[in-house]
């Protein structure tokens, strides 16, 4: 888009793929817009979009520089990123003095709410496709913040965090334009007397400035639900990332400042808030007046105190939960093994929704392989984990990079709980030196103990899981729904081929609101969830108070005021 287009072209080029976005969400089959395979942008892709190696220069570009936004209030700079594959960015990003920039966001809001939720999604929509087409740069921002190997970080924080962007775009527009029309004229009969009339206008109204603040692993993926669907609804979006993740929300706030300038917006609708090491300004932020709306991904720590504390703000957290397989018996039991190992692996467990819990029958389960014992089980899932990662090059490529020390030391501390059934290793990088790559740990607990519960009854995030033995899949049960209720899941997966036990899970988890996945042996892993159709957390359990996405995530975020005149 050239500078100057109106939003009524904007809403001409953007329309059919928000009717499309539409009936995705409902009937939640798969559709995707943004294509996930590198080779789909370039001069022969995506119109306009960077290549491999413009999107590799691109990236380079931005190291040791400063990163100008030119957004009001700045007052210095900050930055301190460090790769966790070693690489020192080197970037500093404008400082914000929040005194002159929030005055500036809110006077941004009047004229963004008045256009109507309609322009807003095309708007919304051109900052996506314009994302979408550097992809190939954002990738490598991803990659070189978070730890995810690169085919990972182009995949979930390009096509897949954009889909998840647009997903709330779509939820944002159909909240909107569902609670009331632009305008009513109201007419009361009287009998005798002349009919009461009244001309209604009804305008989504937004709740204020929306703070947004990111986390390490998954920027964009992350991210972006909350900030399209506080833009979406009329809200200004103050972004304040992770401080070692900040690069991908800054080239997010860049390009969504341009869209806004280009389209006759203020640019002022979105910016950064960047902080020096040590600062601490999302405590700060929170709790201010013109923050009304808080998008938050992290620890349970903070996401409890936000919860507790921002008052004035509509707050929504996605937290820690212990996630959890209960296996009671499979009909294809190498593939439930390859399956498992390759949801332990991915990304080093360094998912919200990485599976940490395994509760298996101390007697064993049935398989089409034969009984197998406990024993069995745990040792022929360590052999496929090592199978899997057995080849350097390939384990590189599915585990990424340890994202900080924090989940090096659960690793290593992970053999003070149980027996190790599986130890970890260290993988060599040949092409970043300064990684720390490290294979799963898996470790065996007797459910029965008291002392165990302290290792599996709270999240240990990273590559490390826990083969849990119950004395019966009835325990499992009962013990996947205490930990449903009391700690939090954003995932459930189980496997069985007992119609009676498949009901008992499925039970469990409709009561205590946790997502559930049944007998994955294929190509689908419980770790990984497609916008449109599946929804990523339920926003029922400790683990988190929304889910991404539906209308709820989106409905809270405006209200709809009523004028009334008289005829």
């Amino acid at each position: 888009m050239t500078a100057g287009l109106t939003t009524a072209q904007l809403i001409e080029k953007h329309r059919p793929t928000l009717d499309q976005a539409l009936e995705a969400i409902r009937t939640r089959a798969y559709w995707s817009p943004y294509p996930e395979h590198p080779k789909a942008y370039g001069a022969e892709g995506v119109p306009g979009s960077l290549g491999a190696p413009e999107g590799q220069a691109a990236f380079d570009a931005l190291r040791g520089q400063r990163f100008e936004l030119d957004q009001p209030g700045s007052e210095g700079w900050a930055g301190s990123e460090v790769s966790p594959y070693g690489l020192e960015l080197g970037i500093e990003y404008p400082h914000a003095d929040v005194d002159a920039l929030l005055p500036a966001m809110r006077a941004a809001m009047p004229e963004w709410r008045e256009v109507g939720p309609l322009a807003r999604a095309a708007v919304c929509m051109e900052i996506l496709a314009r994302i979408n087409a550097r992809t190939h740069e954002f990738a490598h921002a991803v990659m070189h913040t978070s730890g995810q190997a690169f085919m990972m970080a182009f995949q979930a924080g390009g096509p897949h965090a954009q889909d998840r962007g647009l997903e709330a775009v779509a939820y944002a527009y159909t909240e909107q334009v569902k609670a009331a029309p632009e305008s009513a004229e109201w007419v009361k009969p009287q009998g005798k007397r002349d009919p009461l009339k009244l001309d209604k206008r009804f305008t989504p109204v937004p709740r204020g400035v929306s703070l947004l603040i990111g986390c390490n692993t998954f920027p964009t993926w992350n991210g972006y639900p909350g900030l399209f669907a506080s833009l979406a609804t009329g809200n200004a979006v103050l972004v304040k990332p992770h401080p070692r993740a900040v690069l991908p929300l800054a080239l997010t706030v860049r390009i969504a400042r341009e869209v806004l300038k280009d389209a006759g917006f203020s640019a002022d609708l979105v910016a950064l808030a960047a902080e020096r090491d040590g600062e601490g300004i999302a405590k700060t932020l929170a709790v201010r007046p013109e923050i009304r709306i808080i998008d938050y991904t992290g620890s349970t720590a903070f996401g409890d105190w936000l919860e507790a504390n921002a008052r004035q703000a509509q707050v929504f957290t996605e937290k820690a939960g212990v996630n959890t397989v209960l296996v009671d018996s499979t009909d294809d039991y190498k593939g439930m093994l390859s399956n498992l190992a390759f949801s332990l692996s991915l990304y080093s467990g360094q998912m919200c929704t990485t599976p940490q819990n395994l509760l298996i029958p101390r007697e064993g389960i049935g398989t089409d392989a034969g009984h197998k014992s406990y024993d069995e089980v745990v040792s022929d899932l360590a052999m496929s984990v090592e199978k899997l990662l057995g080849d350097d090059a390939r384990a590189n490529a599915l585990l990424g990079a340890i994202v900080n020390d924090q989940v090096k030391e659960r690793i290593d501390a992970a053999a003070r709980f149980g027996e190790v059934a599986l130890a970890s290793r260290t993988v060599a990088n040949p092409d970043f030196p300064g990684a720390t790559v490290r294979t799963p740990v898996i470790v065996k607990l007797d459910g029965a103990k008291p002392d165990s519960e302290a290792a599996y009854f709270s999240e240990c995030f990273g590559p490390v899981a826990f083969a849990v033995a119950v004395d019966s899949t009835t325990d499992a049960v009962e013990l996947l729904r205490r930990t449903v209720r009391e700690k939090g899941a954003m995932t459930v997966g189980a496997y069985t081929t007992s119609a009676e036990v498949e009901r008992l899970v499925e039970e469990a988890c409709l009561e205590e609101c946790a997502q559930l996945s049944l007998n994955l042996t294929g190509g689908v892993y419980v770790n990984q969830t497609a916008a449109f159709s599946d929804f990523h957390g339920s926003g029922g359990n400790p683990a988190a108070n929304a889910a991404l996405c539906d209308t709820a995530f989106v409905a809270s975020r405006f209200r709809t005021v009523e004028v009334r005149r008289q005829a």
